[in-house]
């Protein structure tokens, strides 16, 4: 029981700190820097919607400003069978975008490879209704790729909330842009923000449909080509923490409900095929083992004899007992140590429930 626990802490403490230290550590022994310059080529902006008639005006307005010559940029949106007023909001804007109207709604992943065969440029541009972009986003972007072994670029989204309680959530955020920057500097990035990121035309690969993580799909295949994927900080996306109660739980759920699905869509990536299986393990899957190794840290520690064990047993108690406070009494997470554990309890539960949805089959294809 002993080594049981330390087992399960080991991997723990790795999946959530440990491998960005050993990033770090990659990074200084065998930097990979991008080489960026301004470069002009055709991009295509690729946009899947579905009825998303409370956000279209605002992202259309946006697209308006993008700092990037109309002659050489090409806007592409697709409504996926949207029942509001999200084809007729489209039609109004004419000859500036090229609108592909879906009758059906097939999913998100059939839409954009729907998208991509009205594409003209060859850069793709992804990017989602509900967020906003800088105007110099889609200029950064393509800078890097400038550089001929890279073949897919993340932007940054950057998650605004005037929430006390999201603090914590904030540090996990912040942890996470510092994993992908150091997978960046030393290599490929795992995956990469769905709210904007861009591609090479000729590296697409069709989704399949039903795919929940499109932006972990698509640059995983451009990794297996022998190509980089790459982090910029500079090409910012923004968005709102959810404040409304349980929609960031959701948000998190379905994101690790994805995880699962690729390893059924994909299982070449969990073979030597995959040229980053190990950073796929490290910062994906031990994340969406780690419910079951807090549930054997605890029972290990409580069967386990010694001041030394029961002292952490009761250690575990009191922090789960502070997660608790913090759902009861959402006043509470103003408290530090109260925001803090029941941010990282709450994101536990949701790779928990995220394995239940995925055996269960209750996979969705719009969020």
């Amino acid at each position: 029981m002993k080594l049981l626990f330390w087992l399960c802490l080991i991997l723990v403490a790795y999946a959530y700190f440990g491998y960005a230290i050993w990033l770090r550590l990659q990074v200084r022994l065998h930097r990979r820097p991008i080489l960026q310059r301004p470069i002009l080529p055709e991009v295509s902006v690729i946009i899947a919607v579905h009825n998303e008639e409370a956000n279209l005006p605002a992202k259309l307005e946006n697209l308006r400003h993008l700092n990037y010559p109309q002659n050489r940029l090409q806007i592409v949106i697709v409504s996926d069978g949207s029942t509001d007023r999200t084809a007729g909001i489209l039609r109004e804007q004419g000859p500036s975008i090229s609108l592909v109207i879906l009758d059906q709604a097939n999913g998100k992943a059939c839409a954009l490879n729907e998208a991509v065969k009205h594409a003209a440029g060859e850069i793709l541009i992804f990017q989602d209704a509900r967020q906003l972009v800088d105007p110099d986003a889609i200029s950064e972007l393509v800078s890097c790729f400038a550089d001929a072994a890279v073949g897919a670029v993340s932007g940054e989204l950057l998650l605004e909330t005037s929430a006390p309680s999201s603090d914590a959530l904030g540090i996990y955020w912040k942890i996470e842009k510092l994993v992908r920057r150091l997978e960046s500097e030393s290599g490929s990035v795992v995956g990469v923000t769905g709210a904007l990121y861009a591609i090479r035309r000729e590296l697409y690969t069709e989704i399949p449909p039903g795919t929940i993580l499109d932006d972990v799909f698509v640059p995983m295949h451009v990794a297996r080509m022998g190509k980089r994927v790459v982090f910029q900080p500079t090409a910012i996306a923004r968005d709102q923490l959810f404040s409304e109660k349980g929609k960031e739980f959701s948000r998190k759920v379905r994101t690790l409900t994805g995880n699962y699905q690729l390893l059924q869509l994909a299982p070449w990536l969990l073979t030597p095929v995959n040229p980053l299986l190990f950073r796929l393990i490290s910062h994906k899957l031990l994340r969406l083992l780690a419910p079951l190794l807090l549930v054997l840290m605890l029972v290990a520690s409580a069967m386990s004899s010694g001041p030394f064990y029961r002292s952490i047993f009761w250690l575990q108690v009191l922090f789960y007992a502070l997660a608790a406070v913090g759902t009861l009494g959402p006043s509470t997470k103003q408290f530090k140590p109260v925001a803090i554990a029941n941010t990282f309890v709450m994101l536990n539960a949701a790779a928990a429930l995220a394995f239940y949805n995925f055996v269960a089959g209750r996979n969705r294809v719009w969020a």
